[in-house]
């Protein structure tokens, strides 16, 4: 097989199509019959430098595939597949590729590198496969630089691939002083150079000791500085990206350097490069963003046991980093609005000055003043775009009082320009800040407004008269117009200042959705998407024109439905706008829903939009499924119990969603929307609850559903408990045992990072929706008993959710809700358990006296409940 399997791996990137497909079934039936020898003889092939490079890469690529996948379920069954292999074959896999990483053949290199990290990714956290990094590191002497590189390259990915508690301090040290050589100027080979600095920076992450170290520290330091000055441009480039990483994992460590860092940035921003000099003012926005979080974090209010206190390194900057940021901010591209991927040095500069202003606040705003008063009306678009660019990038952070002056004067200005500015980039700066304004500075949170009766029917001119412009213009225009409308949210039901101009506005909307060109720049989406909060924030009195709305909207839809043989372009077009209308349709359901006059016209179009959603589902679009989806949990929450007569229609879509595991959103919306149907139907929905609770127990005990669908499924359980009562008994015996191994694994989670934790609360929260439905729904029945022997379990996972201390608030007002809940509805029978449970009566007392009024409310709540249930 060895000779044929170079010519099929050749075969396998013919031009010739027959020749293509011919040999891929020739390698998957390859690999269904024999596996080990199959991935022997690619290995093989792999390591053999009398073989095609073309085949070569190639095998590299299928070993790659066989031991690794983007969804977990497959992952975790490669993995399985790999350790299960017969260890003499794994023994010769692994020694192919060690050999490889000397071949002359660079690709063949870098694909065994890459290779070996996802080998080592699987066998090291089974203690497999100990002598790998051993290994590698005597190959670092050797004398062929290639060799050396290679091997850099291999530790770097294996450093990306595993995590850091897998590798001992001892071989950790020997990696990094492996690395750092490579990088040191006493190395003269600049590929050996580029591939240590790069294995540098997946390593940072396991360099917490070394970076305690004063001496380890400085030297790491000094030469990643020194390698950001190397001639060649992709060191500089990978070096710069090292100082990136430091500064957001080692942030604390960061104060003896920054002043030569400072320097080494500012001159690479001035002569560099683009890619250096995008990395170097990349520097300084995690910097940024690691002092938002802290002063976030702490309020600003330090006290002597922070455990990470803020340098206030921007602030020490400001004065050289402003000036530096804003002349970047004159180095625009021609065509860089045309281009959603567009990234250069000004867009780099102007983000971070919008950073900087975030972390400063005030003291930011002398520093940039000048440069715009200066550049505003100059003859030169590029000076006009600048001083434009850094105004809308300094609107947020900054205080109102400091900066409604400076708004006042600009408004008015910024108007004209957008009517009359010869230059397409300037108008679309001023359109964006324009809209930046509207949404820092404008809303009823302010004293002072910047829109009032004398200019607003000059901004909702200038606006709509913009939507008219070329593409990007008019889609900041949209942008500007829904910040507008938001800010009028809480106008309350009687009156909206924009309420005169509502037709005008509504019309000049659709106007754009119908442009020829409205699919460039997105500007169709954010027709739709500005035309959905302007009808949001809309008041009674134009509910009669949200109204008139409808019958067009559905026309539309109905349109795209009907249309006949599509080029797969122009498909993926027509579900792009079935999902656009369907999302504007539920948000007039909610509006027009919401009171009941208004209602009561509204329904009279229930069954007309019941029937164009549900043909939604026939188009192959996931976004289409999930707007639809939601525009029928809105449509069920309007009509009640009125709702039952869809159900026998609807209900196979709604089972076909739960299903959903491919686009597991639309699942995690179908969740939602049994929720919504509950809450609409009450008991009317117990017809459908076997269907719909064998699914979602299905949906639990799956591993190829992805976990963020998981909590809602579990709040779920709690929706249907309120809506069937007593009737949820029989669910009873499979739903609580899955909500308790959810439970007692969520109630630990130590050294987790943020992710997990954010994942674990959402987790936990759903499980005591779960408790807490099921607890409500029973309250008040004969069958209360069946609860009882639940009932210790749910107190032992309060206690053990009390004692881990990380819930967030939303978990502490559900956790005290359910303690309410079974002492409300088990009564005197969950008194003794209640009084017997560890951390009840400490939990209880921190919900009394906490600020936040949500959980303080629950918790009183709670209290009366427990009283009753018990003398507490």
């Amino acid at each position: 097989m060895a000779m044929e399997v170079t010519q099929i791996l050749l075969n396998a990137q013919a031009v010739d199509s027959t020749v293509r497909k011919q040999a891929e079934e020739n390698l998957k039936q390859f690999q269904e019959q024999n596996l080990p020898s199959f991935l022997l003889s690619l290995a093989g092939e792999l390591s053999n430098d009398d073989k095609p490079v073309e085949s070569r890469k190639l095998a590299g690529l299928i070993l790659k595939n066989a031991l690794d996948a983007k969804e977990q379920h497959r992952k975790l069954e490669l993995v399985q597949r790999w350790l299960s292999l017969d260890t003499s074959v794994k023994v010769q896999i692994k020694a192919c590729l060690l050999k490889t990483i000397s071949s002359h053949a660079p690709d063949a290199r870098s694909t065994a590198s890459q290779v070996i990290a996802k080998v080592a990714g699987i066998e090291l956290p089974h203690k497999q496969w100990p002598e790998l990094i051993g290994t590698l590191l005597s190959n670092i002497h050797q004398l062929p630089a290639h060799t050396r590189q290679a091997t850099l390259e291999t530790l770097g990915y294996i450093c990306e691939e595993v995590s850091p508690d897998l590798v001992d301090q001892d071989q950790v040290n020997k990696i990094l002083t492996a690395v750092v050589q490579g990088m040191n100027s006493s190395e003269s080979n600049n590929d050996v150079k580029f591939a240590a600095t790069r294995a540098l920076f997946n390593a940072l992450g396991f360099a917490q000791a070394n970076f305690s170290n004063d001496m380890e520290r400085d030297y790491i330091m000094r030469v990643v500085c020194e390698a950001t000055l190397s001639p060649e441009l992709k060191i500089r480039q990978a070096a710069f990206e090292c100082l990136v990483a430091i500064s957001s994992t080692y942030y604390e460590k960061l104060a003896p350097y920054i002043q030569d860092i400072f320097n080494i940035t500012a001159k690479a921003v001035k002569e560099d490069e683009e890619p250096v000099a995008l990395q170097a003012i990349e520097f300084w926005s995690s910097v940024c963003d690691e002092e938002i979080d802290i002063l976030e974090e702490y309020g600003g209010e330090f006290s002597g046991e922070s455990d990470i206190p803020c340098f206030y390194f921007v602030k020490q900057a400001l004065p050289v980093l402003v000036p530096m940021l804003l002349e970047t901010l004159l180095k625009q591209e021609e065509d860089q609005d045309q281009d959603e991927g567009a990234w250069n040095i000004a867009m780099a500069g102007g983000t971070c000055l919008g950073l900087v202003a975030r972390t400063v606040g005030d003291d930011v705003v002398p520093l940039v003043m000048p440069f715009i008063e200066e550049n505003l009306t100059k003859p030169d678009w590029r000076q006009r775009e600048a001083a434009t660019y850094a105004f809308g990038s300094i609107l947020e952070g900054p205080s109102p009082d400091k900066l409604i002056p400076l708004v006042n004067i600009a408004l008015n200005f910024m108007l004209t320009a957008l009517m009359q500015d010869p230059n397409n980039h300037v108008k679309d700066t001023t359109a964006w800040t324009l809209g930046r304004m509207f949404e820092f500075l404008h809303g009823s949170a302010l004293e002072t407004p910047i829109i009032t009766q004398t200019n607003i029917q000059q901004i909702i001119t200038v606006l709509i008269q913009s939507m008219k412009d070329v593409p990007n213009v008019a889609e900041k225009a949209c942008g500007a117009l829904y910040f507008l409308a938001q800010g009028y949210e809480d106008a309350g039901s009687s009156s909206s200042p924009l309420t005169p101009f509502f037709q005008e506005i509504v019309q000049a909307l659709l106007t754009v959705t119908h442009r020829e060109d409205a699919g460039e720049s997105r500007l169709r989406t954010a027709a739709y998407e500005t035309l959905n909060e302007v009808v949001r924030c809309s008041t009674d009195e134009t509910a009669p024109m949200v109204l008139q709305l409808v019958p067009l909207i559905m026309m539309e839809l109905h349109q795209t439905l009907e249309a006949q043989k599509l080029s797969s372009d122009e498909r993926e077009k027509q579900n792009e706008l079935q999902g656009l209308l369907c999302g504007c349709l539920q948000v007039i359901i909610q509006k027009l829903g919401s009171s009941e006059p208004t209602k009561y016209v509204f329904m009279q179009y229930a069954d007309q939009m019941m029937a164009l959603f549900l043909r939604v589902f026939a188009s192959r679009s996931a976004t289409a499924h999930e707007e639809a989806m939601l525009a029928i949990g809105a449509l069920a929450y309007a009509a009640g119990a009125d709702f039952a007569k869809y159900m026998p229609e609807f209900y196979r879509y709604l089972e076909m969603g739960l299903q959903n595991f491919e686009d597991y959103q639309v699942c995690a919306i179908t969740v939602g929307v049994v929720g919504d149907i509950c809450r609409a139907l009450e008991d009317k929905i117990l017809p459908y609850c076997d269907g719909i609770m064998t699914q979602l127990l299905k949906d639990l005990s799956s591993n190829q559903l992805h976990r963020s669908v998981k909590p809602p499924i579990f709040s779920c359980f709690g929706d249907i408990a309120l809506a069937i009562g007593e009737n949820f008994e029989k669910y009873l015996m499979y739903a609580m045992p899955m909500l308790q191994s959810a439970a007692e694994l969520s109630a630990h989670v130590s050294g987790a990072d943020d992710d997990m934790l954010e994942y674990t609360n959402s987790l936990r929260n759903g499980i005591l929706e779960a408790y807490s439905g099921i607890l409500q729904g029973f309250k008040g029945s004969s069958k209360t008993q069946l609860l009882m022997p639940y009932a210790p379990h749910v107190l032992q996972f309060l206690d053990s959710l009390y004692m881990e201390k990380d819930m967030d608030d939303a978990v502490s007002k559900t956790a005290i809700g359910v303690l309410g809940d079974l002492a409300d509805t088990l009564g005197s029978n969950a008194g003794p358990l209640i009084q017997q449970s560890v951390s009840s009566r400490d939990f209880l007392n921190e919900c009394l006296s906490t600020d936040d009024h949500m959980i303080r409310e629950s918790a009183e709540w709670a209290k009366l409940a427990i009283s009753r249930a018990i003398s507490f």
